[in-house]
């Protein structure tokens, strides 16, 4: 049976899931299971948040993928954007001729379905802005459904069902299934859009920067007319994919020519005080336990959002002062005898850099380890190098892991690490290079004093490091 419609699934039907971790397909997982869906899913390498979000949910994790996991045989199946062709479940779902959709298919076409639909795009942000911009509608009493790539801390679970017209969800620009290749957010029938960020990244489908810039304008050309799109506008590129929007646009920025002009009035260790003028004239102060430019820019863009939608700001200033953040993003893990341990999902260079800057400057007079594993499809190969030795710049000590499973690419594409360390001593700086994450806690435990902060730095499982160091350092 080729691609089938989801939306007259009857309700107790059995849907299957294939790449049930990766953060929005366990989200997914959730939505369904609240809606009286039977679900099962199957997965190759399931790791915390979402492993442990569906175990709380019930949901058994199937490893690994096979034919099997097919039976008994679901009455639907969601195929995940990891799962290719030649997969063997994939396979085996085609055999039995089962109706499929990829998960964007789903979301919108029985999730978001006729609802307005908040989409939250770029190439950096869109997990922390999705996250607040869901607990300030919340907050201000719109009973919001959403989805994000994380688990946010107000909420616990990565999803809610909406219990009126609004659903909020993060727009990736990733592409969306073997059999579907165009960029996620196509299917999020996108009416209301904040764009965070245009750059190069996803070196493994995008072949160039032109290529990443013709996806965001396909989001801009579809938001209609009675939309908004709310976009970064000190950014060039950001403000040229804007004005290809048929709707209201809105900038936000640092710049004084933005519509939603920010200044930053106090940055402590505990939180951050800025202001928001809209068109010269001032909406408020606006308090926030989190911290960096781009934390701040994240906030400016939900806070023109409510502003937009007409949200009472009294209760979004309430809701910016009570957001509690994202699990894995500046997320505090503990602090054994004094040394703290933050982890971020940062793997981008840019992520990377202002991530170190952010978080050096929250902890100033502390020395700051910068701990980095290259695991992106982006970040295992070579094309930012040396964006890389830029990024690390700032930081008071780098230590870089070998890059994780490089087997697939060719060898002179790929990253190098021992590059990476080599420029930045050259440079002066201090660095050091180590092929297990075993030999960065010994290293660590070793060589961390009181005081000090240890920044680790992953999108995937890093080989239980983060365990591992909070024992190590007990």
């Amino acid at each position: 049976m080729a691609q089938s419609p989801i939306q007259n699934l009857k309700v107790g039907s059995h849907i299957h899931l294939m790449g049930v971790c990766g953060t929005a397909m366990a989200s997914l997982a959730g939505l369904l299971k609240d809606r009286g869906f039977k679900v099962t899913g199957s997965d190759s390498n399931p790791y915390p948040p979402m492993s442990t979000q569906l175990e709380s949910l019930g949901i058994m994790i199937q490893k690994p993928y096979q034919a099997e996991n097919l039976f008994p045989k679901p009455d639907y199946v969601i195929v995940g954007n990891v799962i290719s062709a030649s997969n063997p479940e994939a396979q085996e779902m085609i055999r039995l001729d089962l109706p499929f959709c990829s998960l964007p298919q789903a979301m919108g076409e029985l999730i978001i379905a006729e609802r307005n639909s908040f989409v939250v795009a770029g190439t950096h942000g869109k997990t922390t802005t999705t996250s607040l911009l869901s607990w300030v509608a919340e907050k201000c009493g719109q009973q919001p459904g959403f989805l994000i790539g994380g688990i946010p801390k107000n909420f616990s679970r990565s999803f809610t069902n909406p219990k009126a017209n609004t659903f909020i969800i993060e727009g990736d620009e990733y592409d969306t299934a073997y059999f579907d290749k165009v960029p996620k957010f196509i299917h999020y029938k996108p009416k209301f859009v904040i764009l965070t960020s245009v750059e190069f990244d996803h070196a493994d489908i995008y072949k160039d920067f032109a290529a990443v810039k013709s996806a965001f304008k396909r989001l801009a050309e579809l938001v209609p007319s009675n939309g908004s799109f709310i976009y970064w506008g000190d950014d060039k590129n950001v403000s040229e994919i804007a004005q290809l929007a048929k709707s209201n646009i809105f900038s936000y920025g640092f710049s004084a020519a933005c519509d939603y002009g920010v200044k930053v009035l106090e940055q402590k260790e505990g939180f951050t005080l800025f202001e928001i003028a809209f068109r010269g004239e001032t909406l408020g102060q606006f308090r926030t336990t989190m911290t960096g430019n781009y934390n701040i820019l994240n906030a400016t863009a939900v806070i023109a959002q409510a502003h937009v939608q007409q949200w009472d700001l009294g209760s979004v200033q309430q809701a910016l002062s009570t957001f509690t953040g994202v699990k894995r993003r500046q997320e505090i893990l503990g602090e054994p005898n004094g040394i703290l341990i933050i982890e971020d999902f940062a793997h981008h260079p840019t992520a990377v850099k202002e991530t170190i800057k952010g978080i050096q400057s929250r902890y100033q007079g502390r020395k700051v380890f910068s701990v980095f594993e290259p695991r992106s499809a982006t970040s295992r190969r070579k094309i930012f190098q040396k964006d890389y030795v830029e990024a690390f710049s700032f930081a008071d000590e780098a230590i870089i892991a070998e890059a994780f499973d490089q087997g697939k690419i060719s060898e002179d594409d790929r990253f190098s690490v021992a590059e990476l360390v080599g420029d930045l001593k050259a440079s002066g700086k201090t660095a050091s290079y180590f092929k297990k994450a075993d030999e960065i806690v010994a290293y660590l435990v070793k060589n961390a004093q009181k005081g000090d902060v240890i920044l680790i730095m992953s999108n995937g499982g890093f080989d239980g490091i983060y365990q591992k160091l909070l024992q190590g350092l007990a």
